[in-house]
């Protein structure tokens, strides 16, 4: 009896510790303000089930036996999208061979995009001789299925090609041709053949299986139903991704959330929204948009904040990296969202990279930077009290 009362006395000592234990490493699930990941609200119990599918197949890590390669740039889509976030310098992607409109000259030669990986046997590419080329950092993820319906009505009615009310800014949009495959909705306007586009860093891409289904062949060598030709080779070849996979990626990436402003009651976030506004950086980061009608319920007809246009703008000279693509010039960008921004260095190892190219460090100098139309809105950043600035750098991080 001794015995068993000393091992049951043991017993409420272990469990102390157990659980002493588990509360020392818990960790808080974070609020939804401080992540980028996350689903829209509204979404069906079938919706759900489909988005994880999507996020598993967003994570997977290809080999040369699933189709990898053989020259690459990244070995899946999380790795250049940590969180949904930014990307780093180490995964930023380099685009050449195109210096205008007529097109690129070099996808014989492996453009448009630089496979600067390869699996053993088998040498990276290298720029070819003459051909100009830019470095796009991966963006952020989030929000992007509000992107895709907002409808190019709504897109035109926000372009001023003559620069008609005399602010110095005159967004057109980036008019590419699309593939075979795409889809254009019914109230797509289009000219000339082309369509609008509005995924990268020049809006070459018209919809979000347009850029998934070129970011597989491109990134990571991997050929399906929609681009059956291997970067490699040049050759067609048997789809190495199912359909469903790709459409349960692109499901995915239109169904994560917005990002969510923090510190909305902040009274110096607001006075540095004000502040946006006065010099009109709202130009071009437009602060509300909307949906059109979407076959996803949860996202037709919904007003969001992303802080852009979708339109290409004259970034200026110290922004023309002599590459292009679509109808945009080699100095003409697409206005990037800014909703998220304040989170991009959860995901890029804890400082910015900022920009097309990640070169500039810090918020301040991705402002100092901008030329062309948005000098005006510089010139009036810098002639802003400190206060001011503080308060405006202050919202920009709230977003």
């Amino acid at each position: 009896m001794k015995t068993i009362r000393v091992l049951f006395g043991v017993i409420p000592i272990l469990l102390i510790l157990l659980f002493t234990s588990c509360d020392e490493n818990y960790t808080e699930i974070p609020a939804d303000d401080e992540v980028l990941d996350g689903t829209v609200e509204g979404l069906s119990n079938e919706e759900l089930a489909r988005f994880l599918k999507g996020d598993a197949a967003f994570n997977e890590v290809f080999t040369r036996e699933t189709g990898l390669g053989p020259t690459f740039v990244s070995t899946s889509c999380i790795s250049c999208h940590a969180g949904d976030g930014k990307g780093h310098p180490s995964t930023t992607l380099t685009r050449f061979g195109q210096i205008d409109e007529t097109g690129n000259l070099f996808l014989n030669q492996g453009g448009p995009q630089l496979q600067n990986r390869g699996l053993p046997g088998f040498l990276p590419e290298q720029i070819p001789a003459g051909a100009t080329f830019a470095k796009f950092t991966p963006p952020a993820n989030t929000g992007l299925g509000f992107l895709q319906f907002v409808t190019d009505a709504d897109i035109m009615a926000m372009t001023d090609p003559n620069d008609s009310d005399g602010d110095g800014i005159s967004g057109v949009p980036n008019w590419i041709d699309i593939p075979d495959f795409v889809m254009p909705s019914s109230n797509a306007i289009s000219q000339n053949g082309k369509y609008i586009g509005r995924y990268g860093k020049k809006a070459a891409a018209h919809s979000l299986l347009h850029q998934t289904a070129n970011a597989y062949n491109q990134d990571m060598g991997i050929t399906s139903i929609f681009r059956p030709i291997d970067a490699y080779s040049h050759l067609e070849i048997d789809p190495e991704i199912a359909t469903s996979t790709v459409n349960d990626v692109v499901f995915y990436l239109q169904t994560l959330k917005a990002p969510i402003q923090r510190n909305q009651s902040d009274a110096v976030v607001n006075k540095g929204a004000a502040v946006f506004n006065q010099i009109n950086c709202t130009g071009c980061h437009k602060s509300e948009l909307k949906t059109g009608n979407s076959p996803i319920k949860a996202l037709s007809n919904k007003t969001f904040a992303p802080y852009t246009d979708l339109l290409l703008h004259d970034m200026g000279s110290g922004l023309d990296d002599g590459y292009t693509e679509g109808n945009a010039k080699t100095h003409e960008w697409k206005t990037p969202p800014l909703w998220g921004i304040g989170l991009s260095q959860d995901a890029q190892g804890g400082s910015s990279f900022l920009m097309h190219d990640g070169r500039a460090k810090s918020i301040e100098e991705a402002i100092l930077m901008h030329g062309g139309e948005a000098k005006n809105s510089k010139t009036s950043y810098q002639n802003l009290s400190q206060s001011d600035k503080e308060a405006l750098l202050k919202f920009i991080k709230s977003l």
